[in-house]
């Protein structure tokens, strides 16, 4: 296993923009699918002792995920994805929203920027994350920074299991 994965977290509040570069020690079409396949995502899209659930995901231009984050006692905090490109394999792109349980969104969102390259059996994952409002990402970025880097390395546990049995 490569323990000298790069892993580069970087907020430029002026920008209202976060830069996060992460590397696995996984193929790029398994990586791929952990980020865009439902059964996948809700094995590692919440960071502990929360949980991911998907209720529907459409993944393709103007497809939509609509899914939540589960507490141990139950309270559920829902999310609207709306992919906005898709270049597989490579790229895709989102809207993502706070929303309630009906699918209600909370304005203002964010703008999601996925990129995911190969070199010798290690996948890079670049994403930028433009938040609309700079209230918006100072409200949430400490709790953000704190369960997006939780949510990575629930990834990285994923895919070295899922490699695997490979």
């Amino acid at each position: 296993m490569n323990n000298n994965l790069l892993f580069d977290f970087t907020v430029d509040k002026a920008a209202k923009t976060v830069f996060i570069t992460r590397e696995f020690n996984a193929g790029q079409s398994l990586v791929w699918d952990a980020f865009t396949k439902p059964e996948l995502l809700d094995q590692w899209g919440a960071p502990a002792p929360m949980r991911a659930k998907t209720k529907y995901m459409d993944f393709k231009v103007g497809g939509r995920r609509f899914y939540a984050m589960i507490s141990p006692d139950g309270q559920e905090r829902w999310g609207v994805q709306e992919y906005t490109s898709i270049t597989p394999k490579t790229n895709f792109k989102m809207y993502n929203s706070f929303a309630d349980k009906d699918e209600n969104r909370e304005l203002p969102g964010s703008e999601w920027d996925y990129n995911f390259s190969e070199q010798n059996g290690v996948t890079k994952v670049s994403i930028t994350i433009f938040n609309e409002s700079f209230e918006r990402m100072e409200k949430i970025l400490d709790g953000f920074t704190i369960g997006f880097k939780m949510i990575l390395t629930n990834l990285e546990e994923l895919l070295t299991t899922l490699s695997q049995k490979l």
